[in-house]
């Protein structure tokens, strides 16, 4: 008798493969005896452009292993972002240290108007039109969390209604 061989099904985030942006690389020098050593700081954002987003940070000697542990980091840390369509549900405010971003619905064909760090958030998770506008700091870091606390902060009408425990027609 023949064993059958099992394909394991797979998941979603399997079909959807992960995709890595390089928000930014920092260098940072520590003067020695010798001369001056360097650092690098990577801040990576990592999503499968399907409502799965996550950043990360890594430091290393070198860019390359910076930017690998920034990835390893931001995989650990996926978040899901509710969408409605290509775009967001409402408009939401998203706070991180000084910096702020305000996220806005908008209609088919607008794309993504945002400055850098925010836009590679918002197109990792997969948002394909939405408005934005930064105020306060604008540190990379700061921004990328600002807008992950956004979208962190998004609800659905159903989500709404069940909190609520009331059904809006």
């Amino acid at each position: 008798m023949k064993e059958e061989l099992k394909i394991p099904l797979m998941s979603e985030e399997q079909q959807q493969p992960f995709e890595e942006t390089v928000v930014r690389v920092y260098r940072c020098t520590k003067v020695v005896k010798g001369g001056r050593r360097f650092s690098f700081g990577a801040l990576v954002v990592v999503g499968n452009r399907a409502g799965r987003v996550g950043i990360g940070y890594g430091k290393a000697n070198e860019v390359p292993a910076a930017v690998d542990k920034a990835i390893k980091d931001a995989k650990k840390n996926m978040q899901q972002v509710v969408l409605k369509g290509r775009t967001i549900p409402h408009r939401v405010w998203g706070r991180f240290g000084s910096s702020k971003v305000i996220l806005l619905p908008a209609g088919d064909g607008t794309g993504v108007i945002a400055g850098s760090a925010v836009r590679a958030v918002l197109e990792l998770a997969g948002i394909h039109d939405v408005l934005t506008k930064s105020y306060g700091s604008p540190t990379p870091k700061n921004l990328c969390k600002a807008t992950l606390e956004g979208l962190m902060s998004l609800r659905t009408k159903e989500q709404i209604e069940e909190m609520r425990g009331v059904k809006v027609s």
